[in-house]
């Protein structure tokens, strides 16, 4: 093995494993705070440049560790001002990342998997395959990149106000990688994003929910796309393992009573399968009780797909419906579409695909 196959990346460590780093290495815990503060408040990846460290360990750090994140293959860039980063990543894989601006906020999509093993059938990237879970580096690193090319702090203006993990796999399918990346997300040290500006989106593995409650502070949403477990098990053929009453207790528990905290529904409309009167009902009966938001997603196409998206005027009437019975409910503008941006149209660039009944099994294992 080569010397430099043995090096740390310190980007997979949190607050916490990094203290665990240096006192491991024999230097004083104090020094994962220098460090943190150079890599994600004056962005400095080269350990040269940090001055606050000796000498000594600057150079003894240059022999053991290194701060890698993804690269950046490819940027596109929409006619409403989405961005999309194409991150390459070891082996030949790439993931994508989506920045999406608006007044006053300004919304990162950040990818945990390479593809997806859950098969949902409205989403392209389910449709490509899985190939592996990410790094945490490889994770945080979308942040870093994406924050060092938009010039996140430049004239003291935070670009990245929000962080969703909505891209490309499911968050809670690679849990141990996952929570040190929302760490760093949250950290003074690192992003500093407050709790509810930091989400965790799941199609609904229930045993990872309550998981992550104990883990860390963070906003929920659920990929539910039904009202009932018969059609939500053709959408997301999860539902079969944790149907839908599982997932709203999974839901309230996650909640705990917490006044001024909901969780966010996402609901993608797909003409004539999940988008009735009668869908709209029963979706009110199913959430009234549960604090939350419901975001209705219009369907965005992708090439192989037998879904439509639903009229203008059915969703208009479905959201009318829903706000009738009292839910909360806003219709999410789509953005990036020309560039393959939107929700559910990532797709990214995969090699050495796994089965996707392999990634469940090991899920069940743990479980």
């Amino acid at each position: 093995m080569s010397a430099e196959a043995t090096l740390i990346n310190l980007l997979d460590l949190d607050q916490e494993g990094l203290r665990d780093f240096f006192a491991s290495i024999g230097e004083k815990p104090y020094r994962a705070e220098q460090v943190l503060r150079w890599v994600y408040h004056h962005q400095v990846l080269d350990f040269e440049g940090m001055t606050d460290l000796g000498k000594a360990l600057r150079q003894k750090l240059e022999h053991i560790a290194e701060i890698r994140p993804p690269r950046i293959v490819s940027e596109r860039i929409s006619k409403d001002g989405t961005v999309k980063w194409l991150m390459g990543l070891p082996g030949g894989n790439a993931v994508e990342t989506v920045f999406i601006p608006e007044p006053g906020r300004g919304t990162l999509c950040v990818s945990s998997q390479v593809g997806c093993a859950l098969n949902c059938t409205f989403c392209s990237t389910g449709a490509q395959g899985f190939a592996r879970n990410l790094t945490t580096s490889e994770i945080i690193g979308q942040v870093w990149l994406a924050a060092h090319a938009l010039g996140h702090e430049r004239n003291g203006e935070r670009r990245i106000t929000n962080v969703v993990m909505m891209g490309m796999g499911e968050p809670l399918l690679n849990f141990e990688q996952v929570i040190p990346a929302l760490r760093l997300m949250r950290a003074d040290l690192g992003f500093g994003l407050a709790a509810r500006r930091v989400t965790v989106s799941t199609a609904g593995l229930v045993p990872r929910i309550r998981d992550l409650k104990e883990a860390e502070d963070v906003a929920l949403a659920v990929s539910l796309h039904a009202p009932g477990d018969e059609l939500r098990t053709e959408i997301v053929p999860l539902n079969r393992k944790y149907p839908i009453a599982e997932l709203m207790d999974a839901c309230r528990d996650y909640l705990g009573g917490q006044k001024k905290r909901s969780i966010t529904f996402e609901y993608t409309l797909l003409d004539g399968v999940n988008d009735s009167d009668q869908h709209a009902r029963e979706l009110v009966k199913l959430l009234r009780r549960l604090p939350s938001k419901l975001n209705l997603i219009p369907f965005n196409p992708f090439p192989g797909t037998s879904y439509r998206c639903s009229p203008p005027k059915r969703i208009e009437a479905f959201q009318n419906i829903v706000r009738e019975g009292g839910l909360i409910a806003t219709v999410r503008k789509t953005r990036g579409d020309d560039i393959d941006a939107a929700c559910g149209q990532l797709a990214g660039d995969f090699r050495d695909r796994t089965r996707r009944r392999e990634m469940l099994r090991l899920e069940r294992q743990d479980n």
